[in-house]
């Protein structure tokens, strides 16, 4: 490494066997984010008027069924690996999540929770987006265990070190863009500034939401520039970088068009029975 004190190095592990049982830092990663995301969004929710709890029973539904709209997303945008395997797309607990596909099965399954227990969906992800975002953060941590989603070889002193074996490794490089690092530094400046503007703006009908979803994809459209993992392009970009333009254009639109709408006044309706007893 001439000229280079030293690059950032990769860990020499990503699964710890306790006896028969294999503990995964990307699992582990992905279960820590989802644990700060319900406690910062429970946090947020009850200051709007909800009821405690409500985001993690959400979640007990929201999360799983947007773990399977991130597997099949990464999948459909890098099938290569699994046209010889098709099992192996099950493999979850071996990385390969796409964010935009965890995001939308996420939302639409939210939606449909909130819709049945009387919640307003708009101001439930408000409440949410900020810890979403740092629940991203957190889950790329496991990319870096997993030696997978970096980007082109560098010579900057914050370069990765991966193994050269690695299938997306380049002969004689010797380190990488610590891509996944960019974006979980990226997301964490994304939930301040959601936080900050809920605060200034009293965003609500889920403006808040729209505003993580456009400043998360301006991030992910450069990010995504500098990967080199296998992955469906067309006319020069990736897959991804269409859909985080796609994100970027709808969450200017809505934010214009709702530019005027203040927060809910109902944030959740009393259970029924409570209503009856009263």
């Amino acid at each position: 490494m001439t000229g280079v004190l030293a690059y950032l190095p990769s860990p020499d592990r990503g699964v710890w066997n306790l006896g028969p049982v294999p503990i995964r830092a990307y699992a582990l990663c992905i279960l820590l984010g989802v644990v700060v995301a319900v406690v910062v969004g429970d946090r947020r929710f009850r200051a709007r008027g909800g009821q405690p709890g409500v985001v993690a029973d959400v979640a007990t539904i929201a999360v799983p069924l947007g773990i399977v709209g991130a597997r099949l997303y990464h999948v459909v945008t890098s099938p290569a690996p699994y046209l010889d395997d098709p099992l192996s797309a099950l493999y979850v607990w071996e990385g390969g999540l796409g964010i935009p596909g965890g995001i939308a099965g996420g939302v639409l399954s939210g939606w449909l929770v909130c819709r049945r227990r009387g919640i307003a969906p708009g101001a439930f992800a408000d409440a949410i987006a900020p810890g979403v975002a740092l629940a991203q953060a957190i889950g790329r941590l496991g990319n870096w265990f997993n030696q997978e989603l970096f980007g082109r070889p560098t010579t900057l002193p914050w370069g990765l070190e991966i193994d050269p074996d690695n299938p997306d490794a380049v002969p004689g490089a010797e380190a990488y863009h610590p891509t996944f690092a960019y974006e979980a530094l990226w997301n964490v400046g994304v939930a301040a500034v959601v936080i900050w503007a809920d605060r200034r703006f009293r965003l609500g009908h889920g403006r808040a939401f729209v505003l993580y979803l456009g400043l998360y994809a301006v991030g992910r459209f450069w990010i995504e520039g500098l990967r080199i993992d296998d992955a469906a392009t067309l006319l020069g970009l990736r897959l991804n970088q269409y859909t985080a333009l796609a994100a970027v254009v709808g969450a200017v639109v809505y934010l214009v068009l709702r530019r005027r709408s203040g927060r809910e006044d109902v944030v959740q309706r009393e259970p029924v029975e409570e209503a009856s007893a009263a």
